[in-house]
């Protein structure tokens, strides 16, 4: 997915969601803490940027970032409605594919 990101641009920057806001969408803990998904994806070495999301705000990162370009995952539903209304003119909104989430989906490697 995060490869798919970067071709959109020549600097990826990753917000990864809030532990209380994974719980409020999913109505359960994440598997793994924001600071663990934090540290996992900056593992990656592909995005440029990773940080965490704010937790009053969720268009806060946009705001900072300032991004030419938002890639959505292919199963983002939540904060995607007034998306529009959070960002300029020229910001392009693109949804990504899924790369085999049969497969690897985060769900599929609960225990």
């Amino acid at each position: 997915m995060f490869q798919q990101a970067k071709e959109y641009g020549d600097f990826l920057v990753v917000v990864v969601a809030r532990d209380i806001t994974v719980c409020a969408v999913k109505k359960k803990p994440s598997q793994f803490t924001e600071d663990i998904r934090l540290e996992n994806i900056k593992k990656l070495n592909i995005a440029d940027v990773v940080r965490l999301g704010c937790i009053d705000d969720h268009y806060r990162a946009i705001a900072d970032e300032k991004p030419d370009v938002i890639a959505l995952g292919y199963d983002q539903r939540e904060f995607v409605d007034n998306l529009t209304k959070a960002i300029e003119d020229h910001v392009q909104i693109v949804r990504l594919s899924p790369y085999k989430p049969e497969i690897y989906k985060s769900s599929k490697f609960k225990s």
